[in-house]
């Protein structure tokens, strides 16, 4: 988690740069560098995540492994919250900011999701999303070590969000450190079904199965391709 913070850090920074402005007329110019990292993060998933995840999987109880899951999404109603006011999406806010006050209280820290069984449903947005709403361009697709897909906007939108999550409050930096790796393992575990929907060449149906759901989350969920069964939680930021 140490390589997180500096490889955020670069990404902020390429939001000024010049290539933003052609992602109308190709949105992966980066794929020469794109591809190797992919691979590099391919061979890490292969011989580290996918096997935790598996053991992971194997290991928790399926009500134990919801309940973590449960956890986390209470964790990004609090960032919801936040970036729904940004927005000026006062309904959003309320929503998420109601569904985070219901679950850290009567669903036990968020580990029971009682707010939808009471028919508040989630909210899901986060900085890049907002970025979009003021009228940032995407910008080109990047592939980030160890964090998976982006792009530029969602990417610097990445960096926002991690400095505002609820976990960056947590003094305790075994503790903090702790929960982002039981949440990274969360969603590669959620991940393992979706993966059997590969198909043909991994980069380009990962990218294109990401920039798919970056649209769909600006245009309020509307979808132009069938990518919806990898869902929205499956791609959440989480990477």
């Amino acid at each position: 988690m140490k390589l997180l913070r500096p490889t955020l850090g670069l990404l902020c920074l390429l939001l000024f740069a010049p290539a933003m402005a052609q992602d109308a007329v190709n949105p992966d110019p980066w794929e020469g560098l794109n591809r190797p990292i992919f691979e590099f993060n391919e061979r890490l998933d292969q011989y580290l995540l996918k096997p935790v995840a598996k053991g992971y999987q194997a290991v928790l109880p399926d009500p134990a492994e919801r309940g973590v899951s449960n956890f986390f999404s209470n964790l990004r109603d609090a960032n919801s919250t936040i970036n729904a006011v940004l927005q000026g999406r006062p309904g959003g806010a309320a929503r998420a900011g109601s569904r985070f006050l219901l679950n850290s209280t009567i669903g036990v820290l968020g580990l029971f999701d009682v707010a939808s069984r009471m028919g508040v449903e989630p909210y899901r947005t986060d900085f890049g999303h907002t970025l979009a709403i003021w009228g940032l361009p995407p910008g080109p697709f990047l592939m980030v070590p160890m964090l998976g897909p982006r792009t530029v906007r969602s990417g610097t939108g990445t960096v926002f969000d991690a400095f505002t999550s609820v976990e960056v409050t947590i003094d305790d930096v075994r503790l903090r450190n702790s929960l982002f790796g039981l949440e990274l393992i969360d969603t590669r575990a959620r991940l393992l079904k979706a993966e059997e929907l590969m198909s043909g060449d991994r980069y380009i149906f990962v990218r294109d199965a990401y920039l798919q759901q970056r649209r769909a989350l600006v245009n309020d969920g509307v979808l132009e391709d069938n990518f919806s069964d990898f869902g929205d939680a499956d791609w959440d930021e989480d990477f």
